[in-house]
C-alpha cells in the first residue's frame, strides 16, 4: 500500500481531493492531507510517505521548497505540483527536480487521479527487480561465503567472544570482508519469510538470496549491513548507518520507512511477504546475540505470521527477562524449537516426525535411542512448562520417565500427544491475541467517531506498523478499515438526524468532519440524499 498526502492551505481544494483519492482505491492507497507546508513536514517525521500533491504557492514556505524537504526525509518520494497559476518560471523549476510531475487545477479531478495511478505505477515498476534477481543466479556459493556466513551465525549465538578490544574485533570484521567498523554499535534486523507455496531446499536458498539482493539495492546508499540466515530459516542483517552524524531517530525512522519499501519490491518481485523486527536502538558487539533472542521472541509474540509487517523492538535497555541458558541439544532439536516458537507447523512435524522414527528403528542402538528420546522429551517438557500448560497435560512428568513405557512405541505416541497439544495451544492462542485487538480497536472507533481515526493516527494507538494494521483488519474483518468507519459514521450520522433540534454542522462534527459542505458530500455519496433530504424523507414517513 502507497502513501499520499495532499497539501494545500485551500481547505476545500484539500478535502474534497482526499476524499476523492480515499474512496478512488481503499486497498492500494493510504491518503493523509495537510493544509500547509508545517503540517506536511509533521506529517513526514510521522510516517513514510510516497507521493505528496502538493500546490505549489502557499503561504510561508512554497510548494519547491517544500518539496526539497520532503526529498530529505524520503529520497524515493514522488511529487505533483497541482497549481492554479501557469506560471513558466514555477514550471521550469519543477521540472528540474527529479521524480516531479507538474498539472494544473483546471485540468480537472479525472487528469489528477490519472497522474496518480501513473506515478503509483511508475513506483511498482521501480520495485520490479527481476533482472536484478536474475543476476544473483550467477552468484555461486564459494567457500568464503559459508565462512563468513559461520563467523555471522557464531556472532549471533556467542557474543562473549568479541567482547575484547575494539582491534581484535576489526581484525576479524576485516578478515571476513564485512565492512562494519568495531568502534560503533549496531543495530541488529530479523526478517521472516512467508510463502503460500512449499519450496525445496534449493529454492528457498534462492528466496533468501534475492530477497538479500532487494535489501541491499534499497539500503546501501546510506547503510553498512551484512546477512546471515540463522539455524531457524529467517534471515539477520547487522546494520550501520554511513555517517557518524546521523542522529539515532532519525536512522531508525529511515530504517522503518525503507523496510516498507523492501516489502513491497518482495511481493512485487518474489511473491513473498517479510515481517521485520529490528531493535530501537542500536547495541554494542557483546550484546548481539541478546538483541538477536529479543526480536525472535518479538516476531513470536505478535500477531499476524504470513503478513508483511515491522515490528520494532521498543526497550530501552535489553533486559534478562525471558533469557534463559538452554542445555545444548542436536542442531536438529533446535531447529524443530525455532519452528514451534514461530507457527511453521508443517516444518516442526516434518522434523519431530524424523527424530521419533529414529527411536522405533531396528538398527538404532540403545544408547542413541534414550539420547535422542530424551533431547526430544526435555524440549516438550520445557516448552509445557514455560506456557503453562500443566493442567491441559497433567502427566507430563511421563515424558521424562522413559522407563515406565511398556515399550518404544507406547513412548513415542506419548511423545505425539504432547506435541499435539504444544501444536493446538499454539494455533488457539494466536487466534485469541487477534481477536482481543480487533475488538478493542472497532470499540475505540465506535467510541471516538468525532475524532482523528486516520489509519496512522490508529496505528500510533495501537503500536501497530499503519500498512500492517490495515492488511491485518481486511484480513480478520474481511472490509476496509476506511469502510469499516465510513459505515459507522454513516449509521450514527442517519441517528443524530432524527433529532430535528441538531443543526447538519453539529451532526457533521460529532461525526468525524469539521467542515459541513465536506459531510454532506461524504452522505450523499454513501446514501444518496443530502442530510437535509433524509432528514425530509423522515418526515414525510
Amino acid at each position: 500500500m502507497y502513501r499520499l498526502l495532499i497539501v494545500d492551505d485551500e481547505e476545500i481544494i484539500t478535502d474534497a481531493l482526499y476524499e476523492t483519492f480515499a474512496r478512488h482505491m481503499p486497498d492500494r492507497l493510504d491518503v493523509c492531507k495537510a493544509y500547509s507546508a508545517s503540517e506536511a513536514l509533521a506529517w513526514m517525521e510521522r510516517s513514510r510517505i510516497d507521493i505528496v500533491l502538493t500546490d505549489i504557492r502557499m503561504p510561508g514556505m512554497n510548494g519547491l521548497e517544500l518539496t526539497e524537504q520532503v526529498q530529505v526525509y524520503w529520497s524515493h518520494c514522488r511529487v505533483i505540483f497541482l497549481t492554479g497559476y501557469s506560471d513558466f518560471n514555477y514550471a521550469y523549476k519543477a521540472f528540474q527536480m527529479p521524480n516531479v510531475r507538474y498539472l494544473l487545477k483546471t485540468e480537472g479531478y479525472d487528469k489528477v487521479m490519472a497522474v496518480v495511478e501513473e506515478v503509483m505505477e511508475e513506483i511498482r515498476q521501480s520495485h520490479d527487480m527481476h533482472e536484478l534477481l536474475e543476476k544473483s543466479s550467477e552468484i555461486t556459493c564459494k567457500l568464503a561465503l559459508l565462512q563468513q556466513e559461520e563467523f555471522l551465525r557464531n556472532l549471533l549465538q556467542n557474543g562473549t567472544a568479541y567482547t575484547g578490544s575494539t582491534f581484535e574485533i576489526q581484525k576479524e570484521l576485516d578478515r571476513w570482508e564485512l565492512g562494519l567498523h568495531a568502534s560503533s554499535s549496531v543495530y541488529v534486523v530479523l526478517g521472516r519469510i512467508h510463502s503460500k507455496d512449499k519450496h525445496t531446499h534449493l529454492e528457498r536458498a534462492q528466496i533468501q538470496s534475492s530477497t538479500q539482493l532487494i535489501v541491499s539495492s534499497l539500503l546501501e546508499e546510506h547503510i553498512v549491513h551484512v546477512s546471515v540466515p540463522d539455524h531457524y530459516g529467517d534471515m539477520v542483517w547487522l546494520m550501520q548507518p554511513r555517517t557518524e552524524a546521523e542522529p539515532g531517530s532519525s536512522f531508525i525512522r529511515y530504517l522503518e520507512g525503507t523496510l516498507e519499501l523492501i516489502q513491497e519490491a518482495c511481493m512485487t518481485s518474489l511473491g513473498i511477504s517479510v515481517a521485520f523486527a529490528f531493535g530501537g536502538k542500536s547495541c554494542q558487539w557483546s550484546e548481539i546475540p541478546r538483541q538477536y533472542e529479543r526480536l525472535r521472541q518479538l516476531h513470536w509474540m505478535k500477531i499476524g505470521d504470513g503478513i508483511s509487517m515491522v515490528l520494532k523492538d521498543y526497550d530501552d535497555v535489553l533486559s534478562n527477562q525471558g533469557q534463559r541458558e538452554f542445555t545444548r541439544v542436536s542442531n536438529r532439536i533446535e531447529v524443530m524449537s525455532g519452528y514451534l516458537e514461530t507457527g511453521r507447523i508443517q516444518q516442526f512435524y516434518e522434523v519431530f516426525e524424523e527424530l521419533v522414527n529414529e527411536l522405533i528403528q531396528q538398527d538404532v542402538t540403545l544408547e542413541r535411542a534414550m539420547e535422542t528420546y530424551y533431547n526430544l522429551a526435555l524440549h516438550l517438557y520445557s516448552v509445557i512448562n514455560r506456557w503453562g500448560l500443566h493442567q491441559d497435560i497433567p502427566d507430563q512428568r511421563r515424558l521424562l520417565h522413559l522407563n515406565e513405557y511398556t515399550c518404544m512405541k507406547d513412548a513415542v505416541q506419548f511423545l505425539y500427544q504432547a506435541a499435539d497439544q504444544l501444536v493446538r495451544f499454539k494455533s488457539s492462542n494466536e487466534q485469541e491475541r487477534a481477536n482481543a485487538v480487533i475488538h478493542s480497536l472497532c470499540t475505540y472507533i465506535t467510541e471516538h467517531l468525532e475524532e482523528d481515526l486516520s489509519l496512522v493516527r490508529l496505528a500510533e494507538l495501537y503500536h501497530f506498523n499503519p500498512s500492517y494494521l490495515s492488511r491485518f483488519f481486511k484480513q480478520e474483518m474481511g472490509i476496509n478499515l476506511s469502510e469499516f468507519i465510513d459505515e459507522l459514521r454513516i449509521r450514527r450520522a442517519k441517528d443524530l438526524l432524527r433529532n430535528a433540534d441538531l443543526m447538519v454542522r453539529e451532526v457533521a462534527l460529532q461525526v468525524g468532519y469539521e467542515a459541513a459542505h465536506s459531510f454532506t458530500r461524504f452522505f450523499k455519496k454513501v446514501t444518496g440524499m443530502t442530510p437535509q433530504e433524509f432528514r425530509e424523507s423522515l418526515m414525510v414517513r
